[in-house]
């Protein structure tokens, strides 16, 4: 789905909200590498984002055309720092619920984005008709953890050794959902 632009003062700052566009493609993947680098706490090691060009674009493409998934990409002072989404489920007994993702580069979390970012989801989730929004979050990132619970989300379980590291160690996952 797609949804209007929008601009969002943060601490003197422009935080402008919008679509993805396939000539974004080519950003979002070098974006999915060096996130990855960044942290622990995304799904996927560097090494695994392995989209081409043309799949990229053509993500974006049913992205936007989906009647149930949104992503948005986020621009501070026109610099790129991340994006967020919602894929709705199919099912029928599902289509209630939409699973959200978020992630910043490093560098431009703590700064107010990610609440401004997940309100923008909550906001175009329930004028799409979903009941709950849901994600999972690694146990130890506490600074996610709390941005979620400040953004009215509850930690409903716990999934044990949910990710499996390349180092053999294992992270737990909170599985966490906000009604709308």
């Amino acid at each position: 789905m797609t949804r209007k632009e929008e601009t969002i003062s943060i601490n003197g700052h422009q935080l402008l909200l919008r679509n993805a566009v396939e000539e974004d493609a080519e950003m979002l993947l070098e974006y999915l590498r060096k996130t990855a680098e960044e942290t622990r706490f995304l799904l996927k090691e560097p090494e695994e984002i392995r989209m081409t060009l043309e799949q990229e674009c053509q993500f974006i493409r049913n992205v936007n055309a989906s009647e149930h998934s949104l992503m948005l990409l986020g621009f501070l002072d026109g610099q790129y720092v991340g994006n967020c989404s919602f894929m709705g489920m199919e099912p029928l007994r599902y289509r209630h619920r939409a699973n959200m993702a978020i992630a910043l580069y490093q560098k431009y979390t703590g700064m107010g984005i990610g609440t401004a970012m997940i309100q923008a989801l909550i906001s175009a989730a329930g004028e799409h008709g979903f009941e709950q929004l849901e994600l999972e979050v690694v146990t130890e990132n506490h600074r996610a953890i709390s941005l979620y619970q400040k953004m009215g989300f509850r930690i409903c379980g716990t999934l044990p050794d949910n990710m499996k590291y390349k180092d053999g160690t294992y992270a737990d996952v909170y599985w966490m959902m906000r009604k709308l």
